[in-house]
């Protein structure tokens, strides 16, 4: 199993591996800042579902909670830090095997003293409410006192804005510190407890001021003998599922008294052994002539994992998981197109939980659509906990106007509504889920049909949908984009097909929906072979796109030129008909998927982190080995690359979900077709094996990839019918095929 290590400490790199080295479960996600604070370093634990608004006229943000792991360290009266004295050897790792993040370092002080520190946390993945912490010390010159304050530091914000009130701060029977707060204008209330072992004795005291609780510890230290400080913590909130009546602030304190018994150690163990019942179930190793690979992908499902809140259906996954306050926490079509797919191949029940969370929220989409003057559902482009519109209604102030340019994305970036009823249908032909599908399912699938059916409207005999925004967020108020409309299409297409399997009586929706079948505009390929993106985009002028290309994902052209002006050329920020292409691979034959791929690559700059993955998909599915590798190299250096801030915010989770499907759905080439299993494997030349697990229809599978063959296992469950290169297959037991 890979770690992600880091070996030498750079404070350019300090905010960008708080967040690649988060450690979480998916209930709660606590950034890899150092115990120690430094000047620029964003401290950050977010718990799924707590959102607060610091205004009315401000969206929700997923709320940054007060701090629990910092310390401030002294030893013979000198302050612990890396921009002191002298390191002499440092290393930190983030174990994906275990969820445990550790960071060792040895320091000489300025007085010449040279000090060993061993710091260790995690988040507990059998009990989502525990955190553990462990600080070991060793003086290996001199007999010394250590002095150490840490606590809750209820002083964090979200980019300056205090969404918490401290309600309560006490100290229970001298060893055990609790807060209480609660957010402005949501009314969650958040209970935060710790408490310490020490080894030998030592003197503790504790104090409050200023939004923190904090406890001192006092200890000499003797030479060459460890010095251990053990800190569990828990964190219950007025949103969890699971404290059966209690209080969080009563959950709290009996959850810590009974976990505090068992020490760091043994919790970490018993956290552990999930972590390897998680990575039996659902590694893909990769045999490759450049390791990164692994690495990458291993990176990408662990932190799929703690970003998604498998525990509760009505949180979601948001745009940097629980890594981080971009985007503030929200949730955007990211989910459902590129974190939802490993969980429906690997664990449905939590694709499930995923899709139900949009269920949940269908009223809110009805009042949304019935506002905008249509029928059925519209989602929001940004949801958080409620369901409504969480998309500002204007960016940042530009600073040669003085400004805010209004933004247009949840005005009219509508094709949302189309991936999630496309989802929805993905989930039920990987399951054949009909509980779900006759209800949740359906009642999506219908609602968002007669959303486009109202959105789209009659010219020269046909239904257009115009004014729209597609995957390219640097092409805006466009008619006929043709993702749009050909997953407008598609969505109404099935729920027609759903609504006559489960014998739906709604006739004049069956009937506005075959009408619209009929008339709807579907962009075709011209006389070059190539799906226009929209009605005026093969139109507009280009320019040379080499230098930006260079800089992607900083939106550079941005500099040169204004949104207006880019609107008006051939320019991509990310994938929009290769998307399309990506996500029906059997709708245009495979001359015009090249031709578009190789049309639209080259007016794609790639500044949205979800286009290089998806390119690479695509690009691997019409067998160009050496394009589709490069892709997906460089869209792994998205996050694990060199720029030294490119994650100071959080990862990009819609980028770690989409190296995962273009492993599975581009290299390996698995889909399903006609209700069978499907492989058609073009592995990069750099791989030589590719080994992974699937899930499909109940049965679990292990699928094993060479040049030379292909060997597909059942592991547990029912026959499964696949197809391989064209050719069907019943897997009772094993099927092994040649490649050659």
């Amino acid at each position: 199993m890979k770690k992600l290590e880091e070996n030498e400490f750079d404070l350019r790199y300090i905010n960008k591996l708080a967040s690649l080295m988060t450690i979480g479960n998916g209930y709660c996600g606590l950034r890899a800042t150092h115990e120690e604070n430094y000047a620029d370093q964003t401290r950050g634990m977010y718990v799924a579902g707590i959102y607060n608004k610091a205004t009315a006229n401000e969206p929700s943000e997923l709320v940054n909670l007060p701090d629990m792991i910092g310390m401030h360290i002294e030893v013979d009266g000198e302050t612990f830090s890396l921009q002191t004295g002298e390191v002499l050897s440092y290393s930190r790792q983030l174990n994906f095997e275990t969820g445990e993040l550790n960071r060792e370092i040895l320091w000489k002080s300025n007085s010449g003293a040279r000090y060993r520190f061993t710091f260790q946390r995690f988040a507990a993945k059998n009990d989502l409410h525990v955190l553990g912490t462990k600080l070991t010390v060793i003086s290996l010159d001199k007999k010394t006192q250590i002095k150490i304050v840490t606590g809750i530091n209820a002083q964090q914000t979200n980019f300056g804005r205090q969404h918490l009130i401290e309600e309560k701060v006490r100290v229970i029977e001298g060893d055990l510190i609790q807060g209480i707060y609660k957010t402005t204008e949501s009314g969650h209330t958040i209970a935060l407890a710790a408490c310490f072992t020490c080894s030998g004795e030592n003197d503790i005291s504790h104090s409050a001021k200023n939004r923190q609780l904090l406890s001192t510890i006092k200890q000499d230290l003797l030479t060459g003998t460890p010095f251990t400080l053990e800190k569990i913590g828990t964190i219950y909130t007025s949103l969890d599922a699971d404290i059966m009546g209690k209080s969080p602030e009563v959950a709290g304190v009996v959850a810590l008294r009974k976990y505090s018994l068992d020490g760091y150690d043994a919790l970490l163990e018993k956290s552990a052994e999930r972590w390897a019942q998680f990575w039996k179930q659902n590694r893909i190793k990769i045999t490759s002539t450049k390791d990164f690979d692994q690495l990458a992908v291993d990176f990408s499902i662990y932190q799929i994992e703690v970003m998604t809140p498998a525990h509760d259906e009505r949180f979601s996954v948001g745009a940097k998981g629980l890594t981080g306050e971009g985007y503030k926490g929200h949730v955007f079509w990211d989910t459902e197109m590129f974190i939802l797919p490993f969980h429906l191949f690997t664990d449905p029940e939590k694709a499930r939980k995923l899709l139900r969370y949009r269920y949940l929220k269908l009223e809110h989409a009805k009042a949304k659509a019935a506002a905008n003057g249509f029928e059925g559902a519209l989602f929001p482009w940004e949801s958080a906990l409620t369901g409504e519109e969480e998309t500002p209604e204007f960016a940042a102030i530009n600073i040669k106007t003085g400004k805010r340019q209004k933004v247009a994305s949840a005005i009219a970036e509508h094709h949302i509504v189309a991936d999630i009823a496309y989802t929805v249908v993905e989930y039920y032909q990987n399951t054949l889920d009909d509980a779900f599908m006759r209800k949740e399912g359906l009642e999506l699938l219908k609602e968002t049909s007669r959303f486009w059916i109202s959105r789209a409207v009659e010219e020269k005999g046909q239904l257009f949908i115009k004014d729209v925004i597609g995957p390219d967020e640097y092409t805006e108020h466009v008619d006929n984009n043709a993702f749009t409309n050909y997953m407008a299409w598609y969505n109404v297409e099935q729920a027609l097909y759903f609504m006559d399997k489960y014998g739906d009586s709604d006739r004049v929706l069956m009937e506005r929906g075959q009408e619209f079948l009929m008339r709807l505009y579907l962009p075709k390929a011209n006389d070059h072979k190539i799906i226009p993106q929209d009605d005026t985009f093969l139109s507009k002028p280009e320019i040379d796109l080499s230098r930006y290309k260079e800089s992607q994902g900083s939106q550079g052209i941005l500099m040169d030129y204004s949104r207006q002006e880019v609107n008006e050329m051939q320019i991509l920020k990310q994938a929009d008909v290769v998307m399309l292409l990506y996500l029906f691979p059997d709708l245009f034959p495979s001359d015009v998927v090249s031709g578009n791929l190789d049309y639209y690559e080259e007016h794609t700059i790639h500044d949205s982190s979800l286009s290089k993955a998806i390119h690479a998909l695509v690009a691997a599915r019409a067998g160009e080995k050496a394009k589709s590798y490069k892709f997906f190299h460089e869209a792994s250096l998205i996050d694990l690359g060199p720029n030294p801030s490119s994650s100071d915010e959080g990862v990009h989770a819609a980028s770690l979900g989409a190296i995962w499907m273009a492993t599975m759905f581009g290299f390996a080439n698995v889909s399903i077709k006609d209700h069978r299993l499907s492989l058609k494997p073009n592995m990069p030349s750099e791989w030589t094996e590719l080994a992974f697990p699937v899930t499909f229809r109940g049965s679990r599978l292990h699928i094993n990839l060479t040049h030379d063959k292909a060997v597909i296992t059942k592991v547990a469950g029912d026959d499964v019918p696949i197809e391989l290169n064209g050719a069907e297959y019943l897997l009772t037991n094993k099927v092994e095929v040649s490649l050659q």
